[in-house]
């Protein structure tokens, strides 16, 4: 009767399932504190909540407003009291601006800049709320254990989740990140990370390797009754985590309704959603969006020469045989994208056999290609990709029309919007465009495109003095001085070295 009942009307129902085994439904708290199924899937929401686009009271929202309003649709088991409390610490003071994501118009590209946050990159705006949801899911969960958060990173979410982490108590954070494949700054951002409970580890390998790395550790039963016969639990601050997904949602929204104030669209008009991604993770906060009612047109998917997103969204196959490039877009290097198994989920209408099949080809053979009838449903996205020479030229051409400076993963994002322009001839649609990181991150590669020039007698440091000097842009406080702070992390390992006993200590 108890089932009958729960069923029937939702009450304390668990909100969430993992893609590979629709029968394992937990609740918000539980899909945070686990971060990833046991199954090896990942949690997605049970459905979604309708916003109604036409109702004017989001006109009058701040960041925050918006965002408790939109975040209560997924944090079950938690009041609205606890959400505007994780809403406030999380997006205040700790932002460079008031209004947290500022929208920078262009012509019709509006640039959504997500890199206001403390550590200058798009992470911030998760990684900043998902420390509050882990405390508290440990708390409602009755955990007792220390959780150890593992991270991988391609350069971003590290530094945005040691930042998030540092100091909490009850929690280990743990970021593995590849030793060739971030850029100095942001290297430096993570291996001067103060905190007790803090731990960077460079590992001999790529981005791949260590999210590959990260996910058998949490799929090792043996090692993980290791661990909790000492007293630890493991929980993942990457895009897998259900609690690193949602708050992205919000910025959509509030881009569009800034569309709507500044006279550009009226409510329900559709806009283009720009997206540079290689997890596929920011891609799907807006189309999760969409299905609670923004108005899209047009997801353009940018990649950069690692386009393995680019050919299975052109053709429905998925094939990391590929090699694998080190770009100055370093934070999409990427073959292996965890979110798109969400998108596949949604793609499959809860095919949770499908997945599987899917997900066992894709590591048993590195591809898997989509059944004919879902091959038609990826009309709704465009795939591009950029090279390097590309990226720098479209640095250089931003600025010179514009006077706005882009990082080169955002660069990668408009020059894809160009081509997407230039092949449909859809200039006239007005287009939120994801600005993912502060220039300031990727100086070496912006400064040279827009002086025209190799600048090698310049360390990158050197580097973020001069850029600030040409475009007349104040250094960020996360930058400012990063290369005199101490080095408090030197751990490089080998890739099969990633599950140590340090883990555990």
């Amino acid at each position: 009767m108890y089932e009958i009942f729960k069923h029937r009307w939702g009450f304390f129902m668990e909100k969430y399932y993992s893609t590979r085994n629709t029968n394992d439904r937990v609740s918000f708290s539980t899909g945070v504190t686990r971060g990833l199924s046991p199954d090896g899937g990942l949690y997605v929401p049970e459905s979604f909540n309708n916003i109604d686009i036409y109702d004017e009271k989001y006109l009058k929202m701040s960041y925050q407003e918006l965002a408790v309003d939109i975040l209560s649709n997924f944090l079950d088991g938690y009041t609205k009291e606890e959400v505007t409390t994780f809403v406030s610490e999380a997006y205040g003071d700790n932002f460079e601006t008031k209004d947290i994501v500022p929208v920078k118009t262009c012509d019709k590209v509006n640039f959504l800049e997500l890199f206001r946050g403390p550590t200058l990159a798009f992470k911030d705006m998760a990684l900043q709320i998902l420390p509050k949801f882990m405390v508290a899911a440990a708390r409602k969960e009755g955990i007792t254990d220390e959780i150890v958060v593992l991270t991988a990173t391609s350069g971003d979410t590290g530094k945005a989740a040691l930042e998030g982490f540092a100091n909490k108590e009850g929690i280990k954070i743990v970021v593995f990140f590849p030793t060739d494949g971030v850029s100095e700054v942001q290297r430096m951002q993570m291996v001067t990370q103060a905190g007790a409970n803090t731990h960077v580890v460079a590992i001999k390998g790529n981005f791949d390797d260590a999210q590959t790395g990260v996910k058998e550790i949490f799929n090792d039963k043996e090692f993980n009754n290791l661990l909790k016969s000492n007293g630890k639990v493991f929980s993942s601050a990457n895009s897998i985590n259900i609690g690193r997904l949602v708050p992205q949602i919000v910025y959509y929204f509030h881009g569009y309704f800034d569309l709507v104030k500044k006279g550009q669209i009226k409510l329900g008009d559709k806009i283009n959603v720009v997206v540079p991604t290689g997890n596929f993770g920011n891609i799907l906060a807006s189309y999760y969006g969409h299905k609670m009612g923004l108005p899209v047109n047009k997801f353009i998917c940018a990649s950069n020469v690692n386009n393995v997103l680019t050919d299975f969204l052109n053709t429905g196959i998925y094939d990391i045989n590929r090699k694998f490039e080190t770009t100055i877009s370093p934070s999409m290097d990427i073959l292996i994208s965890s979110n798109l198994e969400r998108f596949l989920e949604s793609l499959s209408n809860k095919n949770d056999s499908l997945i599987n099949d899917l997900m066992t080809s894709l590591k048993t053979t590195g591809k898997y290609e989509l059944p004919t009838e879902l091959k038609t449903k990826l009309s709704s996205f465009f795939g591009g990709y950029t090279t390097d020479s590309e990226t720098e030229s479209t640095i250089k051409r931003v600025y010179d029309k514009y006077n706005y400076v882009i990082d080169t993963h955002t660069a990668v994002a408009y020059k894809v919007y160009e081509d997407y322009v230039a092949k449909t001839g859809d200039s006239a649609t007005p287009t939120l465009l994801s600005a993912t990181a502060s220039p300031f991150k990727f100086t070496r590669a912006v400064a040279e495109s827009i002086i025209g020039s190799k600048q090698d007698d310049l360390n990158d440091f050197q580097l973020v003095d001069k850029l600030s000097e040409i475009t007349g842009l104040e250094i960020p406080q996360g930058v400012y001085k990063l290369n005199e702070k101490e080095i408090l992390h030197d751990t490089v390992i080998e890739v099969k070295d990633m599950k140590k006993l340090y883990l555990i200590s």
